[in-house]
């Protein structure tokens, strides 16, 4: 017996007890009504999956117009539910006509048991699959949003960050693809999802990809996607980033980490605007607007033949430059504000405030690290203090940072994020030339800071 509920609407009561004897060991609802006037009345008509509904109920008329009227009632009230349309009078252009109204099929009076069964059972599994793909619509739906959901905000009013925010809001609307450049810790991740949330595709996914973790054997996969079979691991097929993101936006982080070899290969999908995944032959049209960002100087790397000049030209149609927070003046002290009120309330200090000197200290400072630094540092002088306001001493700037109260750092993760800092701070932010000094790769040094920060 199936689940479904069944409505059957006939000015002939005993056609009525006919059909209910028939289909009562069927499905588990059945519901008969004589008059269609009734229908308007019927409060759950929605929750029916299959309307069997007669095309003439007043006596000496054959024309079918009463059935297509109240056909179009119940399509307005619930238009998923099936409708089977039955009369004693048949004519293929009133079937025809019928079918283009919404009825999802038509029956004869008199039928066969046998053909009869068979046009209910397909109506009401054509409903069981409208119902499924609506399901499946609001559940992506509300995945989309939980994806987009971001409870970082951009804060300030300085004149440069006013300027970037301007620029955003006039590229947002289009689709054109965004460079979007600046030092570490400048909130570059923020600017590409305002640029998703004031866009046409802001309804759809935002899919940041963190270009610098990606080793160079997993890029493909990561980004395409692969088939079933295509490597060892390769259990199933699996989607990559570029078809996550279809009709949102996709965000490249960290893009000047990439080799030559995944340059080319990332220029052919954003040209053609279509994948293939690892281990298919088949190409897979793509639709996305792409925001990538760097903290690298891509113009000087192109003059020094580490990236290429045609996939600059193609990420690059608006470049937006976030300002570093050195440059931002007053904004230092309402981010401060902001993130104080945020520690405060999470470790349960509702009443600190930063007193004067120690606002003076943090306008003072260079912030290498940024809105990032900033934010570490509030909330470790949120953790430590133990009065009610904030003095200079309480907030630990540049390699005090990774000290020990004891002036000397005591454990291996403490060391190596000072002599990381140390060595970002002497070669102003260069990851390369920092690297370079540590005696380990590029790669292996973002690794280890995204490693630290956590």
């Amino acid at each position: 017996m199936q689940e479904g509920k069944i409505l059957i609407i006939d000015d002939n009561k005993s056609l009525l007890s006919a059909l209910e004897i028939l289909l009562q060991f069927e499905y588990k609802h059945i519901q008969t009504i004589s008059n269609p006037n009734q229908i308007t009345s019927i409060q759950n008509l929605k929750d029916f999956d299959v309307v069997m509904l007669d095309m003439n109920f007043s006596a000496g008329v054959n024309t079918g117009n009463e059935g297509l009227f109240w056909l179009r009632e119940i399509k307005k009230k619930t238009p998923n539910t099936a409708v089977i349309m039955m009369t004693a009078y048949g004519a293929v252009d009133l079937a025809v006509k019928a079918l283009k109204e919404g009825a999802a099929d038509f029956i004869l009076k008199p039928w066969k048991n046998e053909k009869l069964l068979a046009t209910i059972k397909s109506a009401y599994l054509l409903r069981k699959s409208r119902k499924e793909v609506q399901e499946l619509k609001q559940k992506e739906s509300n995945l989309k949003q939980v994806i987009n959901q971001d409870g970082n905000f951009i804060i300030g009013n300085s004149k440069a960050l006013t300027a970037v925010l301007n620029l955003v809001r006039k590229v947002a609307k289009t689709d054109v693809n965004v460079l979007i450049t600046g030092e570490n810790g400048t909130g570059k991740e923020l600017i590409a999802r305002e640029l998703h949330r004031m866009s046409a595709r802001k309804d759809e996914v935002f899919i940041g990809v963190d270009m610098g973790s990606i080793s160079e054997t997993l890029f493909e996969s990561e980004l395409f996607g692969h088939s079933k079979g295509a490597f060892t691991d390769a259990k199933e097929d699996r989607a990559g980033k570029f078809e996550a993101a279809n009709k949102g936006t996709l965000f490249l982080d960290e893009i000047g980490n990439l080799s030559l070899q995944t340059q080319a290969k990332l220029l052919s999908a954003i040209q053609n605007r279509t994948i293939v995944r690892v281990g298919s032959n088949k190409t897979i049209p793509v639709d996305i607007r792409l925001v990538c960002a760097t903290n690298c100087n891509l113009n000087q790397m192109v003059a020094e033949g580490i990236f290429r000049e045609d996939l600059l030209y193609r990420i690059n149609t608006i470049h937006i430059e976030i300002p570093p927070l050195r440059e931002r003046g007053n904004d230092i002290l309402v981010l401060a504000d902001f993130y104080l009120k945020k520690f405060a309330s999470k470790y349960g200090k509702p009443s600190l405030r930063i007193n004067n000197f120690a606002q003076e200290k943090l306008l003072g400072y260079r912030w290498p690290g940024n809105v990032r630094e900033l934010q570490h540092t509030v909330e470790r002088a949120v953790i430590l203090s133990e009065g009610n306001v904030l003095k200079p001493a309480d907030f630990l700037l540049g390699n005090a940072t990774t000290v020990a109260l004891d002036q000397g750092p005591e454990t291996l993760d403490e060391m190596e994020k000072l002599m990381i800092d140390r060595a970002l701070d002497k070669h102003n932010g260069n990851y390369s030339a920092a690297a370079n000094q540590l005696g380990i790769s590029r790669q292996t040094l973002y690794n280890k800071i995204k490693k630290l920060e956590k």
